[in-house]
């Protein structure tokens, strides 16, 4: 039997709730539309901060207050007064509500040792029980030998048969490494989902102290603040000793009237012999003169944040140890890296024919981010990034890596690199670094590169000197195979970036144009607009080509390619040189794929809103539900993406390329992290569609 709601339990604190609920939700919105959180009772129902989280982070179309019920002082009075039965009344009541509402809920349940005590039962299970809710139980696995853990197993296996609850699954979190197989090789009649201890998901970041301890900030990069604090010190030695002292991710704890720790630590984060430090904490109410303030604004290097609390350095030292880790939305390193760590060790599919996901008609954003993400994983791709010199493609290639969306090599000095992401505190260790002076493969590119083009009138120096270019320079990584495609733009042009695949890769066997598209997100919707970047005054032929390509581009994504064709005029109301243009590439379209629901001419308004498109093309089958727009030249679609992408707040990512044989991607030089992110993952499912 499938169900449209699931329980979440978990009965001791620092299992991981969050992460596992997340988990389970990412999984969920990639296959529904509407989902729900519900958290039936909580220790505060002021305080609780989980449905801001699962909001925010998940766009839940619901509010707040519709995510709980009852708080902790309320369940013990329903109990003192033995009226028990009039909480899970309550429960069941709202519950019906949210699944009426949405398309499935999500239920977590409660750790409270107090409550634990006052009733003789489990009352997350009987919660689960009067809801007929199939539940999946956390266990934390922290410190525990095999032994534990299988006894652990049983025990949960045993109380639910016990009081008769549909248990699906067990996640057991937090597993020491050494006995991480063993766990996944236990054969038992529910799902075992075995996950390592991560320290970085379990460690505070510089944020988190802020939040927590009132801290003020004395210098505060937000691109900063995300990073983890592995273990505190204080410093108390005079400088030379208390360098030798350093750890990677150490919040240094001083007095605010030690300049000298204050000046040398910076520069021990900036230097190459020493490791990275997420923050200082300055204790006493005590900041730096005017004159400290004017050597650090002097010095053009990465600032690690530096903040000030009013508490004496012991206190302090209390206080931070109270600091919980919290996986939150402005952790977006946290976030990559706890999604990551699910897909790589929890297989859902298991779990997934037990769930009720029936899918909605159309694409919506969130699905789409979703969808490409998963793709992205599973293509193995490898994408070659030209310019490690900048701190969005760095911190893009850290998020990228944590969330194994596909394989990063960078060009550029592998010291250089790595430097300058341990002063940004990246994690880079798992990208491929060439260097394009000095590497294996100039020899060999120079050779081929004169081959291609020495009919075009390039001579061997020429070659040379092209391949010295890094653009170039990685088009013939490409074109070799040593990696599977190219993202470039944060610092080049796109003609810098498109002109070597034009002269090298080339077009796709039945292409005669390269084209781009944006995939825009916009509202709840996702939209195709096509060419928006590349041609500027197509002929019918051409705009009949760049509406093939892009209905199949729409197609790997999972979106289905219904094409408008525009114009100013819709059907046989206009007439003109332009029109004429959009009527016969539409034929020629038709003529080329024929399966392919495609109209034109036809105005936008007609082509995407269903009302105006019953009045102006009734019989049309592509009025009112267009999913790609095809622009008649570059200057209608290019204004008109970014009139769409201003006015609507939307986001659109591209310009992708289309019709080469391998792929190439072109970033805007005022690209967002998040940009180059989504350009990466989609490369990464070219590559492997390109391939197939």
């Amino acid at each position: 039997m499938k169900t449209k709601s699931l329980m979440v339990i978990s009965r001791t604190p620092q299992s991981g709730m969050r992460f596992i609920t997340m988990g389970i939700m990412a999984m969920l919105k990639r296959k529904i539309q509407h989902l729900a959180f519900f958290k039936p009772i909580v220790d505060s129902l002021k305080d609780d901060n989980d449905m801001h989280f699962y909001r925010d982070y998940f766009r839940l179309k619901q509010s707040r207050d519709s995510a709980y019920l009852l708080d902790f002082e309320n369940v013990k009075r329903l109990l003192s007064q033995d009226r028990d039965d009039l909480i899970y009344e309550k429960i069941l009541e709202h519950y019906e509500f949210l699944i009426k509402k949405y398309d499935f809920v999500i239920c977590n349940g409660m750790i409270n040792i107090e409550l634990e005590e006052l009733v003789d039962f489990d009352i997350n299970f009987e919660i689960a029980k009067n809801l007929q809710i199939p539940t999946v139980e956390i266990i934390n696995a922290k410190d525990m030998s095999i032994d534990e853990i299988v006894e652990s197993i049983d025990y949960i296996i045993h109380q639910s048969k016990k009081e008769k609850v549909r248990l699906l699954g067990l996640f057991i979190n937090r597993v020491s490494e050494e006995i991480l197989d063993n766990i996944r090789e236990l054969k038992k009649e529910v799902n075992i989902f075995a996950i390592p201890e991560i320290k970085e998901l379990i460690s505070p970041t510089m944020l988190d102290i802020i939040k927590e301890l009132n801290g003020k900030g004395i210098i505060l990069d937000s691109s900063m603040l995300d990073r983890t604090i592995y273990q505190s010190k204080v410093a108390t030695m005079m400088l030379p000793n208390y360098l030798d002292y350093l750890e990677e991710g150490d919040l240094i704890i001083v007095s605010g009237d030690r300049c000298d720790i204050l000046v040398g630590t910076l520069i021990a984060n900036y230097s190459k012999n020493y490791p990275s430090i997420a923050g200082i904490l300055l204790t006493g109410g005590i900041t730096p003169p005017k004159s400290i303030y004017r050597l650090i604004d002097g010095i053009d290097i990465p600032r690690i944040p530096i903040i000030s609390i009013k508490s004496h350095t012991i206190e302090a030292v209390e206080k931070v140890e109270r600091v919980s880790a919290q996986i939150t939305t402005y952790n977006r390193k946290k976030l990559a890296l706890a999604e990551g760590i699910f897909s790589r060790y929890i297989n859902l599919k298991s779990l997934k024919k037990y769930l009720s996901l029936n899918q909605p008609d159309s694409m919506s954003p969130i699905r789409f981010t979703y969808s490409i993400y998963e793709k992205a994983k599973e293509s193995n791709s490898n994408i070659l990034l030209l310019e490690s010199g900048d701190e969005r493609v760095l911190r893009a290639t850290d998020i990228v890596l944590r969330r194994g969306l596909c394989k990063i090599t960078l060009l550029g000095k592998k010291e250089q690199i790595y430097q300058k992401a341990s002063t940004l505190g990246l994690d880079l260790s798992k990208a491929t670094i060439i260097d394009p002076q000095d590497n294996p493969y100039i020899d060999d590119f120079i050779d081929k590169f004169y081959e291609l083009r020495k009919d075009k009138g390039v001579i061997y120096p020429m070659a040379r000197e092209m391949i010295s270019r890094v653009n170039y320079f990685g088009t013939m990584m490409v074109y070799f195979g040593l990696v599977d495609g190219l993202v470039s733009g944060a610092t080049h042009t796109t003609k810098e970036t498109i002109k070597p695949a034009f002269q090298i890769i080339k077009t796709k066997k039945g292409i005669d144009i390269v084209s781009s598209i944006f995939f825009m997100l916009v509202n709840s919707r996702v939209l195709v607009y096509g060419d928006c970047a590349i041609n500027p005054n197509p002929t019918a032929k051409e705009l009949a080509q760049i509406a093939i390509s892009s209905a199949q581009t729409a197609k790997t994504f999972g979106i289905e390619p219904i094409v408008a064709m525009l114009s100013y005029s819709s059907g046989n109301s206009g007439v003109g040189r332009e029109v004429e243009k959009v009527r016969e590439a539409t034929k020629i379209a038709k003529e080329l794929t024929p399966n392919l629901l495609i109209e034109g001419p036809i105005q936008y308004d007609t082509a995407i809103d269903i009302e105006v498109a019953k009045k102006k093309m009734p019989n049309s089958r592509v009025a009112g539900r267009a999913t790609v727009f095809i622009f008649p030249d570059l200057n209608t679609g290019n204004n008109t993406y970014k009139a769409v992408q201003r006015s609507t707040n939307g986001v659109a990512i591209g310009p992708i390329l289309q019709g080469l044989n391998r792929p190439f991607n072109d970033l805007s030089r005022g690209c967002l992290v998040d940009d180059i992110v989504h350009t990466i993952a989609i490369t990464a499912i070219q590559a492997k569609f390109l391939k197939d």
